[in-house]
């Protein structure tokens, strides 16, 4: 990967490592754009994330890295904000940062990919599941508060599949992601859960070449260790689908870069 934008640090309280560690490991891999976008502190599930008195601790840190490393590697600064209707904060949508990516972890406050609350699925139908998760998905798009999309298909962490197309149920999705001129990622993370694969599947890829939809690349790192992973399948996931750039962001503009 020549970008990977979405990582986080140990201030969330379930990554670990120290920033530096995770530069040096993108220097390593040959990374040319390494951005942190920490989970922004919101009043909800507060012990996966930041507080709001840590943003400028945060910030400073990934700043004074930033500079730190400059002659080796270009780091950016931004944001995972958790797109739950009542619980972002403008501290968060308002700060100084690189980019913010907009990601959807909770289904009416529901904490799906979370398997302390896996038992959610048990009494709820699979296809309404998905649907749900894809109107949200739709919502944050709607709402032009973010730049990225964080792991486009999460909701198919623990396999549990859809009897409907993906595709058909993630159309409107992406007709508003493409409206609203965001990117998404390529995120590895996947490789590393019960699924087994990147986010999205290739067939959403596919489907968000055909709208022209920009990528970015995601190791969705807790862990120094997992800079870099999977950056072969990534790559030859986007080339598969058609794309032959992915971009990066200073300062909330897009920039794009030749894979």
């Amino acid at each position: 990967m020549i970008a990977d934008l979405h990582n986080h640090t140990k201030l969330c309280n379930h990554a670990e490592g120290e920033i530096f560690e995770y530069i040096e490991k993108a220097i390593e891999c040959g990374i040319k754009y390494f951005g942190f976008s920490e989970h922004a502190p919101m009043n909800f599930d507060e012990k996966y994330r930041i507080s709001f008195e840590q943003m400028g601790e945060y910030e400073k840190a990934v700043l004074s890295t930033k500079e730190k490393y400059k002659e080796k590697i270009e780091v950016f600064l931004g944001y995972e904000v958790d797109y739950l209707r009542g619980y972002m904060d403008d501290r968060v949508l308002n700060a100084d940062v690189d980019y913010l990516i907009g990601s959807v972890h909770f289904i009416e406050e529901w904490g799906f990919d979370n398997p302390e609350f896996i038992g959610g699925y048990a009494d709820q139908n699979i296809d309404e599941i998905w649907q749900k998760y894809f109107n949200a998905i739709e919502e944050m798009a709607q709402s032009k508060l973010f730049d990225i999309v964080a792991h486009l298909d999460l909701i198919k962490i623990f396999k549990f599949m859809p009897s409907i197309e993906v595709v058909e149920i993630a159309k409107n999705a992406l007709l508003a992601i493409k409206k609203a001129d965001m990117s998404i990622e390529i995120n590895v993370a996947g490789f590393r859960k019960p699924i087994g694969e990147a986010y999205p599947s290739l067939a959403l890829l596919k489907e968000a070449k055909k709208l022209d939809i920009p990528i970015t690349f995601a190791s969705d790192a807790h862990k120094p260790e997992q800079v870099g992973l999977y950056s072969d399948e990534a790559i030859e996931m986007a080339k598969n689908a058609g794309y032959e750039e992915c971009v990066i962001y200073r300062n909330r503009k897009k920039e794009f870069i030749k894979l």
